[in-house]
């Protein structure tokens, strides 16, 4: 029976979405997670390894930042909960701590990954790198290089980076090559999902590791304008474990508005575009039925995005259950759109965003709000891994 928008039912549907559609070989790891997650989570030593850990390694709680020249500038309430101050740069951290405590109470001894901008492969590079434990990380041979100074970073921290050359060398082709390792070494290897996808309990754990983002926003709001529910929470999405985290504790509260941003890539009326609502349909993919884009025949397309991490078909199961219950607007932003908002929040707040959060930022221009609203936009990483696309756009902004 499903509790709420949040939680999955015993099965791991959110609704009509979810589940574990896996092969026989992955079964007995699935099931090993799935009967345990819970219990090992909910262990106090658990939890206090956990807690200390965001604490004084990621550098948790992040700052809940009022952006005052941005306020002005669309004529209400911004406030950006920095993610991007995390260690390791980026929201990913929170859900890599929690997954490596896991793996290490059930005995794993091998860590794989996949990762799209590097943000979550540098994470569990990171926590690998903590724990002592052997990390491969499978990145699309595109995404290698467009992200160079993150593939650079989990070289340092001592991981073996896989390229993924088939398919469009992206996102979805390095979670195909992890799934293929998974497969044929399911005994000591803990697969370490960066996103709300997968099959069941992934999409469930990894929200909740994430949860710790809205924790935040809830009571850093109270101190600051004495109330705990904001007017709107914003973030991006690819498979959407950011915007997980910072919805997660607001989503039974019909009050607020809960808003997702797509990457519409050159357009959603192009064949260059990443915005699964849109153009997607409901389908399997990586282990759970969700919405994502495909063809008549059901063969996944090829997605685009200028943001190596929302360049993928797919959207969590949570995520497609909120769009067609309608309790989140899916909306979306181009590149250039995304690109304009960037530079904007660089010039106006002294912050370069990554290029998957001007997404987010993006649908600024597409909303009207007044000065009595509050939004708060999840900054989910910064920019420093985008310089090399930002200093090829910065004659045009």
């Amino acid at each position: 029976m499903q509790v709420s928008y949040k939680q999955p039912d015993e099965h791991g549907y959110y609704g009509e979405f979810g589940g574990a559609f896996i092969p026989e070989m992955l079964y007995r790891n699935v099931e090993e997670l799935r009967e345990n997650y819970l219990k090992i989570i909910a262990d106090p030593s658990f939890q206090k390894e956990y807690t200390l850990l965001l604490a004084d390694f990621a550098g948790r709680p992040t700052p809940l930042y009022y952006a005052g020249r941005l306020s002005e500038k669309y004529g209400t309430n911004v406030y950006l909960k920095r993610e991007d101050l995390c260690h390791t740069g980026a929201h990913k951290v929170n859900n890599t701590i929690g997954q490596i405590l896991v793996a290490e109470r059930l005995g794993k001894k091998r860590i794989i990954a996949e990762t799209g901008a590097g943000q979550h492969g540098v994470a569990t590079a990171t926590v690998c790198a903590l724990k002592g434990l052997e990390c491969v990380v499978y990145m699309g041979e595109k995404d290698i290089e467009r992200q160079a100074p993150n593939v650079a970073r989990m070289k340092m921290l001592g991981a073996s980076v896989v390229p993924a050359k088939s398919g469009s060398k992206t996102l979805k082709d390095a979670t195909n090559e992890a799934i293929r390792d998974w497969i044929n070494n399911p005994n000591d290897t803990f697969y370490i999902i960066g996103s709300v996808v997968g099959p069941h309990p992934y999409p469930d754990m990894v929200a909740r590791f994430q949860s710790v983002i809205s924790k935040e926003i809830r009571a850093q709001l109270k101190e600051k304008t004495g109330t705990e529910l904001p007017t709107a929470v914003m973030a991006c999405v690819g498979g959407g474990s950011n915007a997980a985290g910072a919805f997660y504790h607001f989503l039974d509260e019909p009050s607020v508005d809960i808003i997702a941003v797509e990457a519409a890539g050159c357009g959603i009326d192009t064949d260059k575009s990443a915005a699964a609502t849109q153009l997607g349909k409901p389908g399997v993919l990586h282990g759970s039925r969700s919405y994502l884009m495909q063809t008549e025949d059901g063969q996944v397309e090829e997605p685009y995005s200028i943001s190596a991490g929302l360049d993928y078909p797919g959207i969590g199961p949570m995520h497609a259950n909120l769009f067609v219950t309608g309790r989140g607007r899916f909306l979306n932003a181009t590149d250039k759109e995304a690109l304009q908002a960037a530079f904007e929040l660089a010039k106006l707040e002294g912050i370069i965003p990554a290029l998957e959060s001007a997404h987010a930022l993006a649908a600024l221009n597409k909303l009207k709000y007044t000065a009595n609203d509050t939004l708060v936009i999840c900054l989910s990483g910064r920019g420093d891994k985008d310089m090399d696309t930002y200093m090829r756009e910065m004659k045009n902004y």
